[in-house]
């Protein structure tokens, strides 16, 4: 084997290792932004549900003739807004994710007041409509609740994975940044404060 062509054979062995390397942390990061975009789109479609049980909802406790209509209003008002807040899964920034819990945190409030107040009227407690959407609106918060830690799940495994050194030379220098996972709203350490008392 003639002196040269060692050096070479050397050469390219180290740039087929490092081209590999390269190309697996390239693929397993597009793969985990593929998750994360997969579950956020999980976490809107559980809130979308949330959404079309609202309607519902609102159209059962129409039917209570005396039902205080401002406590509806702030839930029909609520729901708008939630759902005119729109995020790119590929641009899942801070502000934009905070905007998004702002809006669905008035639709949780919105609704919890709906809730509360619907204690008033027997004849709404005793409708199976509305027993069957309270059940249902239950059951979507605790979805909303497993979609939102499946993001912050896939989220965690995506930025791990970019932030981990060397794969972060590789990661920073083919554009992949690390996205923000939803954090609790603010003020969500402290039990909120209901009054039961209708006199």
């Amino acid at each position: 084997m003639k002196k040269w062509l060692i050096p070479l054979i050397i050469i390219g062995v180290l740039v087929f290792a490092i081209g590999s390397w390269v190309a697996g942390v390239y693929n397993t990061a597009v793969d985990n932004d593929e998750n994360v975009t997969k579950v956020w789109a999980n976490v809107e479609s559980s809130y979308q549900r949330r959404n079309d049980l609202i309607g519902n909802l609102v159209k059962t406790v129409q039917g209570a003739a005396d039902f205080e209509r401002g406590t509806l209003t702030d839930v029909i008002e609520a729901r708008s807004k939630a759902t005119q807040v729109q995020i790119d899964p590929t641009n899942l920034t801070p502000e934009k994710l905070a905007e998004f819990q702002q809006a669905q945190a008035e639709v949780s409030s919105a609704l919890s007041r709906l809730l509360v107040t619907v204690e008033r009227y027997p004849e709404l407690k005793a409708n199976q409509n509305f027993l069957e959407l309270q059940s249902q609106l239950e059951g979507t918060e605790n979805r909303i609740n497993v979609a939102r830690d499946r993001f912050n799940e896939s989220v965690n495994i995506y930025n791990k994975h970019i932030r981990i050194f060397p794969n972060n030379l590789v990661a920073g220098m083919l554009g992949f940044q690390t996205k923000s996972p939803f954090e609790a709203a603010e003020g969500a350490e402290q039990a909120p404060d209901v009054d039961f008392d209708f006199n």
